[in-house]
């Protein structure tokens, strides 16, 4: 279906995993304007992706509506987290690592 500039209401298209340079020209092209709270530099935003929008895809908004999208998952949303470095650190040796030490206390049966 194509969109006519006389159209009132547009049908959102999915933004996530879009570059923010990208999202902004799709938005655009689709008659919307974007926001990003977590962003206050959006305008400058280039290579962060999307990672939620709201409204979501396929809702219809009035032409020139905002959407509101962000670029990180934030504490609640699960996200991977910082995983790095890792304490204690992984013992090293290699192979040695596989085979059951004197004082191990995670002996494996034989």
């Amino acid at each position: 279906m194509q969109i006519t500039p006389k159209t009132p209401e547009v049908r959102l298209p999915r933004l996530v995993g879009l570059m923010a340079v990208d999202a902004r020209e799709t938005a655009e092209a689709q008659g919307v304007l974007l926001v990003a709270p977590d962003r206050p530099d959006f305008l400058r935003t280039v290579v962060d992706y999307v990672v939620r929008q709201y409204p979501p895809p396929g809702v219809e908004v009035p032409r020139g509506a905002l959407v509101t999208v962000w670029f990180d998952l934030g504490d609640s949303e699960g996200g991977a987290g910082v995983r790095e470095p890792r304490l204690p650190r992984p013992p090293s040796g290699g192979m040695r690592r596989e085979l059951d030490e004197p004082g191990d206390p995670f002996v494996v049966p034989h």
